[in-house]
């Protein structure tokens, strides 16, 4: 895929919860540094049925995005998802004001659901475009799934990039 500026995207449907989400952060930290602004990648929520708490997560993560700070949200998040699931909004809550967002309203935004369409028309664009795990990865028009395994998968979107930024080029 290919936006208006000529900079490639890679979109990840993740689940909050999903400890191969974790895993791949480095993944993608080494994808940001190697390409810069030429990529762009954009989070895509996909909370599994069997993480109990990843749907409420999704929400969250764009709640702390709508107060400015939704990639140091969803980093810290990846990194605690066990918490996740024993403390569930009571930890989302908490890492909103570790993080110096607005505790208060992230705690509001969680009882009213005001992020809930964003979420589920994420989920139902992986779903129709075959995601059935997490995370998955779609760049190009071709889609990987990480959640079977991660093995190689760095490099070839590191080679999709490439080859869509000389395109551009």
């Amino acid at each position: 895929m290919n936006d208006a500026t000529g900079t490639a995207v890679l979109d990840v449907w993740c689940d909050l919860q999903c400890p191969d989400c974790h895993r791949a952060q480095p993944d993608l930290a080494a994808l940001r540094e190697r390409f810069g602004d030429g990529l762009t990648i954009r989070l895509r929520h996909f909370p599994l049925p069997r993480h109990q708490h990843a749907l409420v997560a999704a929400q969250a993560a764009e709640e702390a995005y709508a107060q400015g700070r939704g990639d140091e949200f969803v980093t810290a998040l990846l990194a605690r998802t066990d918490e996740l699931g024993t403390r569930g909004t009571g930890l989302l809550v908490d890492l909103a004001r570790e993080l110096g967002l607005d505790a208060e309203e992230m705690d509001t935004a969680l009882i009213d659901g005001r992020h809930m369409l964003m979420v589920d028309a994420d989920q139902a664009e992986g779903a129709a475009l075959g995601v059935t795990g997490t995370p998955t990865y779609l760049v190009d028009g071709q889609r990987l799934d990480g959640g079977k395994s991660q093995e190689g998968l760095r490099e070839r979107i590191e080679e999709i990039v490439a080859g869509v930024l000389s395109r551009a080029a």
